[in-house]
Parts: structure tokens; C-alpha cells; sequence
């Protein structure tokens, strides 16, 4: 009898890299009106691996096992409903499935490895449409394409399983409604609308690099997801775009450093006091490969830009090593393509190392009163810092206790309470 923990281990990881790609699969075979009956068949899939791996072992090949039990399961609701209007079977190709004599052969042509990638692709555009909203496209996103429970997407946006569901059930709805069929944009729109995914895929693993979940600063799972979605767009030569090449070497630049973030006793460390030798430097070669591959063409995006920041803090041995200029650069080149409050405070810091408190305070009481900062964190820790640097404790100790009140990351927490801690 194979070993239970090692059936849960093959599975959870089968199932987070392949469960997406199913869905994606049976949604063009159900419809989007069907969404659920496609989940529920990967769920039945993977509960019959478990049932069947506990005795028989696992097969040789689990990934295609999971697709032929997925697949045959479909084959059996497709005999059920074929003459229910449950299915719309009006599509030429799927009015082949409602015969006996071809719906074998031209099942298994719906999952030609191919036409698999080909679906995944499709139902990432179609979750990230530009009608639904962000915070809709990510729940979606997790739940349809990454096998994410109702549970495990709330906890991600600390936020309870109810509201989940109504988002869910909400986004499904619009599908319905609309009649929204999952597919690769035409030509004239698919940078834009790539846009728009890679916004999505970026938001998910900035939650998972610094996570607003209590508990957690990072959040493996998150980040792992975006990368393979990155990775899927960068895997068809219609996607290869440069912002595409560009947002992989940043997520590989940060992901590098992931294990130097906590010590051992569960505290934060500041980039500045990180143990550089523990920087994984096969991600930093990942990294600098994707930024090599994303300076095709003319494109300069925000993507390349925040990359090649990455790069300069991955490329120099020591902190005191690190490159400011070049990083005051490229974040002044960020501000002219996008005026963004919170590229406007990570450029103080780079003014803090560069030139000192006083000028980075000048700075910062330029932005200080932007409404979308007051209520950051990230501004209040800052001022403190600042101020701890031109020796004025109490305005500091003011700023890290507004900075205490804002975060909800235990490990921020206990970070500042130990600044707060160090003035007494």
C-alpha cells in the first residue's frame, strides 16, 4: 500500500500545477453556464486518485492518469445529458460528442496537449476580462485556474468565505449573462488585454511576497501560482510579449531573496542586514535571462523597470555595494511613466541611502499628504526611520507606532514594536 503522505504530496502538487489546465479544458466542453459541473469534475478526478493511488500505488505517469479519469468522467456526463439542454452541443464540434460512435475520438481531441495550453490561455484572458473587476479577476483566478478552496482564497484576502462565494457566484453570473467564451484575443487587442493579465498575476504575488494575512509574510503557494501563469503566457509564441519576459525576471529577482526575509526565530530582516549567501542564485540567473529576452523591441514598461531595480540589489555582493544612482534612475524613468504615489515613497528610501535624512525628508513631506499614503504604513515607518536617523526619537517613535496600528502582519508588527521597544 503506497504511502499515504506521499500520495498527498504528489497530488497537492499535481493538482496546483494541473487542476487550472482541466477546468480550462471542460469549460469549452460544458460551457461557461457549466463552470461548476467542470470543477466538480477535477474534484471527482482527484478523489478517485486517492482512492485508487492508496492501493495500486501511483502510476508511472500520475499528470496523464489524472487526465484520462477527468476526461472519461466527462465522457459519462456528456452519455447522461446529451439530450438535456444542460449543454449547448449547437457548436459543430461538439455536436460530435453526442454521438456514440465519435464522441471518443473527438474527446480526446479536446485534450491534445496543444489545444490544452491553448484552453488555459484562453480561460486566463477570459478571467481577467476588463469588466470584471480586479479583485474579482484574482478570486477567479485562484479558484478556476490554481484549484484554490473557497477557504484558501479568503484567508488570501483576509476577508471571510461568504464574501468569497458572493464574489465567485457573482463573476459566474456575469459569464452566464454575457455569454462569455474564453478565448485568445485578436491581434489588435491582445497587448492590451495581456495588460490587464499581467496586472492580475502581479497583484497575486505581491500578496504572496508580503502578504497582508496575519499570520504570514509570504506565501509560497501565491507566488508559485504566479509564476506558473507567467510562465504559461511566456510557453505560446502569441504571448511571448516584452512585459511578459519582463514581469518573470521581477518575480525571480524577488523570489530569489524569499529565504533571507524571516530568521530563524520568525523576525523580520530588513534587505540591508539579509544573508546575501542565502539568496538563491539560480532564480538570479532565471532573472537575468527573462530581462536579457524582455529588451526585444522598443516596449519600456513598468515591469522592466521595477526588474532592473531587482537586479542592481541581486547583482551587488554587500549592501554597501548596491548601485543607488542607477536604482534613482530607474525610478525616475518609473515616475514618468506612471505617477505613482508608492513609487514615489520607495524612491525616498533610495534618497535616505543616496543623500541622506534631510533630503529624503524634504521629499517626503512632499508626498506625506496624498491621500491614498496617509493611511500606508509603509509612509509612517519610513518618517520614522528618517527621523530615527536625524536623531529626533519621539517624532520617530510617533511614526513606527502609526506604522503598528496600520499593518496587520504579526511579523511587521513585531518588527516595529522592537523599534518602538529600542527608544525606551
Amino acid at each position: 500500500m503506497e504511502n499515504k503522505k506521499n500520495i498527498d504530496s504528489t497530488l497537492n502538487h499535481l493538482f496546483r500545477q494541473e487542476s487550472g489546465k482541466m477546468v480550462a479544458v471542460l469549460i469549452k466542453i460544458f460551457g461557461t453556464e457549466n463552470i461548476e459541473m467542470a470543477e466538480d469534475v477535477v474534484q471527482d478526478a482527484l478523489v478517485s486518485a486517492l482512492e485508487t493511488w492508496k492501493f495500486r500505488g501511483i502510476p508511472d505517469n500520475p499528470r496523464a492518469w489524472l487526465y484520462r479519469t477527468a476526461r472519461n468522467k466527462a465522457i459519462d456526463i456528456i452519455r447522461r445529458k446529451k439530450h438535456s439542454k444542460i449543454i449547448d452541443f449547437s457548436d459543430p464540434k461538439k455536436q460530435l460528442l453526442t454521438s456514440g460512435y465519435t464522441i471518443k475520438s473527438t474527446m480526446n481531441d479536446f485534450w491534445e496537449e496543444d489545444q490544452i495550453q491553448d484552453d488555459f490561455l484562453a480561460m486566463m484572458y477570459a478571467c481577467c476580462h476588463p469588466d470584471i473587476s480586479q479583485e474579482n479577476q484574482i478570486t477567479f483566478i485562484l479558484k478556476i485556474l490554481c484549484g484554490f478552496s473557497t477557504k484558501e482564497v479568503a484567508r488570501s484576502f483576509l476577508t471571510s468565505e461568504d464574501t468569497i462565494s458572493k464574489r465567485l457566484y457573482r463573476t459566474k453570473e456575469y459569464f452566464r449573462k454575457n455569454k462569455i467564451r474564453p478565448a485568445i484575443p485578436a491581434k489588435s487587442v491582445i497587448v492590451f488585454r495581456t495588460s490587464t493579465v499581467l496586472s492580475a498575476i502581479y497583484l497575486m504575488f505581491n500578496e504572496g511576497y508580503n502578504s497582508t494575512h496575519a499570520d504570514q509574510l509570504i506565501r509560497k503557494d501565491l507566488i508559485g501560482q504566479a509564476m506558473l501563469l507567467c510562465r504559461s503566457l511566456l510557453s505560446a509564441e502569441r504571448t511571448k510579449f516584452p512585459q511578459v519576459y519582463a514581469l518573470m525576471a521581477l518575480m525571480c529577482f524577488h523570489a530569489a531573496r524569499l529565504d533571507s526575509r524571516v530568521g530563524t526565530n520568525g523576525s523580520l530582516i530588513l534587505l540591508s542586514q539579509q544573508d546575501r549567501t542565502k539568496w538563491d542564485q539560480n532564480f538570479i540567473q532565471s532573472g537575468e535571462d527573462y530581462l536579457n529576452r524582455a529588451s526585444f523591441g522598443d516596449t519600456l514598461t513598468t515591469y522592466h523597470l521595477e526588474a532592473a531595480i531587482a537586479y542592481e540589489h541581486c547583482r551587488a555582493k554587500y549592501y554597501e555595494d548596491t548601485n543607488w544612482k542607477s536604482i534613482l534612475r530607474y525610478y525616475d524613468l518609473l515616475l514618468e511613466i506612471a505617477n505613482d504615489p508608492i513609487v514615489s515613497l520607495n524612491r525616498c528610501l533610495v534618497i535616505l541611502e543616496l543623500c541622506g535624512p534631510e533630503e529624503a525628508l524634504a521629499v517626503l513631506k512632499e508626498i506625506k499628504n496624498n491621500k491614498l499614503l496617509e493611511s500606508y504604513y509603509l509612509l509612517h515607518a519610513t518618517l520614522g526611520e528618517v527621523y530615527n536617523r536625524l536623531h529626533n526619537k519621539k517624532l520617530s517613535k510617533l511614526h513606527y507606532q502609526k506604522a503598528l496600528e496600520l499593518t496587520q502582519s504579526k511579523l511587521e508588527q513585531r518588527f516595529l514594536k522592537e523599534k518602538i521597544d529600542s527608544f525606551s
